[in-house]
């Protein structure tokens, strides 16, 4: 099923905030079969003058040295799925970075957030400081080496931040130049490499109208699961009776 826009008829002026926040909590489903148990996906909504929308994947046992997990018959399965090779790879200077936020966590047992989605909203676009808040934080967390990955379907906004969080890092992709797309969909995965920071890229551009890429989303250097897009995508509109513009009457 095809990409929709959200921000023109016929899906506006259905608000974007209904989408924006039931989508993360198909993410979780689609993520949940895929995860060892070791690994918990959680939708994240927080209020404020926009929504910001995340899922975090946090590690229960960091010294579990085995990713395996009951497949319910009885044996254990492992997570086999194999990413595709990155769309991009670029080194950079291991540079401090300001992050202006709490993260307060309190849990039975210790954990570590190991990977985050983004979903960009309106209000991450709409203003420079915006767009730089969206970007450090983004920043922050690849170097805390948390696996990133940024979603967006703003239209009606030009900007693209995955392109921002590169420069941030004094990078930018080929693959989005010269006019780097407004709306888009990238994973970026950290790694320190002699005492530098790397990071590798898959990145895609969307289109109203096409399918959304799976996207991998790592949560160690040799683990990563599928983050299915295209089919959490149409599991939250079939919920919120968000159609198919083709079959939606003029």
């Amino acid at each position: 099923m095809p990409l929709r826009d959200h921000f023109k008829p016929p899906i506006f002026p259905r608000p974007w905030e209904g989408f924006h926040g039931g989508w993360p909590m198909t993410m979780v489903q689609h993520l949940e079969p895929h995860l060892p148990d070791e690994y918990v996906a959680e939708p994240g909504v927080h209020l404020g003058r926009e929504f910001e929308v995340d899922v975090g994947m946090f590690d229960e046992d960091r010294e579990t040295d085995r990713f395996a997990y009951d497949s319910g018959s009885g044996g254990l399965a492992t997570a086999t799925w194999a990413p595709p090779q990155p769309t991009l790879t670029v080194d950079t200077n291991l540079l401090d970075q300001y992050a202006y936020e709490v993260l307060v966590y309190s849990w039975p047992q210790a954990r570590k957030l190991v990977a985050a989605v983004e979903l960009v909203s309106p209000g991450n676009k709409d203003r420079p400081e915006n767009r730089r808040a969206f970007v450090r934080k983004c920043a922050a967390m690849l170097q805390q080496d948390v696996c990133v990955s940024i979603i967006d379907l703003v239209t009606n906004r030009k900007f693209n931040l995955y392109h921002d969080v590169l420069a941030e890092f004094g990078q930018s992709d080929p693959k989005f130049q010269p006019d780097a797309p407004p709306i888009y969909a990238a994973t970026c995965r950290p790694q320190t490499v002699n005492s530098r920071l790397r990071i590798q890229n898959w990145a895609h551009r969307l289109s109203v109208g096409e399918s959304l890429p799976t996207l991998p989303l790592w949560l160690l250097d040799d683990v990563a699961v599928p983050l299915e897009l295209e089919a959490s995508y149409e599991a939250a509109c079939r919920t919120l009776r968000i159609a198919d513009p083709a079959r939606t009457p003029a």
